[in-house]
């Protein structure tokens, strides 16, 4: 029995992880960040049944973890291939977290006392982190991490207050990357997503009007763990808004930004709408669309649901100009009336724009790394989407997630256990 290399600790690379490791093939897991997650493990709900999303994908991050097959290879970045399908050497830098993880226990001591607050991207910059720190609550392994752009004592040679408060003695300044080869069969690549910044798109303000927001941002300010605690909050006294409007295509569909449609926007913002009205009953909700893409199995049902229980208002448009008001911050949304024939206003306290799901910035530099091809728009490119969903331009690498294109949790769950299946085949043969 041969191993097999996942990349990528989101929500794809862990099932594939679990169905290749359940079938008694050893897997190494590699993830570049300091946890497996991934993004789904900064959303509040999953559409289109609002179950919490981090409780459903909790016990999955612990099983992988904890798998006896799965060996997880945290804050590492795969740097050079070779060999063939069957017969693969994977090199792979595992960064130094300057922590000692067989020591540290997670208590937060260290992040608790160290001076330095940077933006915490994993609430998307909307509060800051510490320079020691957990990305996120449920972060597995429960280690710190200290990033060594920020921290005073490895830039500065100051400071040390960790050290000397970590009862487990784990702080460790002298620790170096390390490179290590894995031996593989079969490797699958997921990779996941980024998002598409809108601060080019002028007519909508992000960036400058306080609350404007991106659905990403959207999530954070929901999430019960993220930067407010679950309270949707307005610039400029904290006030919690009492409508909202949702803005689709958001860069998408676009030729002169991105040219495809996401698939999944419009069904985030219907459960944001929703979640909206769940913390709040008397709030009123406005989606702006262009086509309302609910094309998966219930989804029809869920947007009527949000129109009929959640007060959703859809409005077939899409705003031209959104202006601020200096005093309160509210917004005003300027859109066509295409029944009346006439352009309307409707003021808001909260916008939040729908951009289009990218690929993950490293996504390029995964594919030269590995010899792979991608699409037109920087996807990584299957050998024909139809008959061979999961198999890339190189025999034994495979794809899963949204790294191949955009799609929803469900879809992405069901390429990973279709790529581990083909990589099995390798790996047992």
């Amino acid at each position: 029995m041969k191993n097999v290399v996942v990349i990528g600790g989101g929500v794809a690379g862990i099932q594939a992880s679990l169905d290749l490791a359940e079938r008694g093939i050893h897997v190494y897991l590699v993830e570049k960040e300091p946890s497996i997650g991934g993004r789904m493990a900064l959303l509040d709900k999953t559409m289109s049944t609002n179950d919490c999303s981090i409780c459903i994908l909790a016990p999955k991050m612990n099983d992988c973890f904890s798998h006896p097959n799965i060996e997880v290879l945290e804050y590492s970045e795969v740097v050079g291939l070779t060999g063939e399908a069957g017969d693969f050497t994977v090199k792979v830098r595992r960064k130094a977290k300057y922590v000692d993880a067989s020591k540290c226990t997670g208590c937060g001591d260290c992040m608790e006392k160290c001076p330095t607050e940077i933006p915490n991207e994993y609430n998307s910059n909307l509060n800051k982190r510490k320079a020691i720190y957990l990305p996120f609550p449920q972060a597995v392994p429960r280690k710190a991490t200290i990033d060594e752009e920020y921290c005073l004592k490895l830039t500065k040679n100051r400071c040390g207050l960790c050290q000397k408060i970590c009862k487990a003695e784990a702080i460790d300044y002298t620790q170096k990357d390390t490179m290590v080869e894995l031996s593989a069969a079969a490797i699958i690549v997921a990779v996941g997503l980024s998002v598409y910044d809108p601060r080019d798109l002028h007519e909508y303000g992000y960036g400058k009007y306080e609350n404007v927001r991106t659905w990403m941002e959207y999530e954070r300010l929901i999430n019960a763990a993220g930067p407010t605690h679950g309270h949707l909050k307005c610039a400029p006294d904290g006030r919690r808004p009492k409508k909202i409007a949702f803005i689709q295509c958001v860069g998408s569909r676009d030729v002169k930004r991105c040219r495809w449609c996401s698939s999944v926007c419009c069904m985030v913002s219907i459960k944001s709408a929703m979640l909206a009205n769940e913390h709040y009953n008397d709030l009123e909700s406005y989606i702006f669309y262009s086509d309302l893409r609910v094309f998966s199995k219930r989804f029809y049902e869920y947007s009527k649901r949000g129109e009929k229980d959640y007060h959703i208002t859809y409005i077939h448009a899409r705003p031209g100009e959104i202006a601020e008001d200096k005093r309160t911050k509210n917004l005003t949304l300027y859109y066509e009336n295409e029944d009346e024939g006439k352009v309307d206003a409707l003021e808001v306290e909260m916008v939040v724009l729908a951009t289009p799901i990218l690929p993950a910035e490293d996504t390029v530099r995964i594919a030269e790394t590995l010899g792979l091809e991608v699409d037109d728009d920087g996807f990584l490119k299957t050998v024909d989407y139809l008959q061979y969903p999961v198999e890339t331009s190189k025999p034994g690498v495979y794809v899963a997630g949204c790294c191949e294109r955009p799609k929803d949790i469900t879809e992405s769950v069901i390429q990973a256990s279709a790529a581990a299946a083909k990589a099995a085949v390798l790996a047992e043969g």
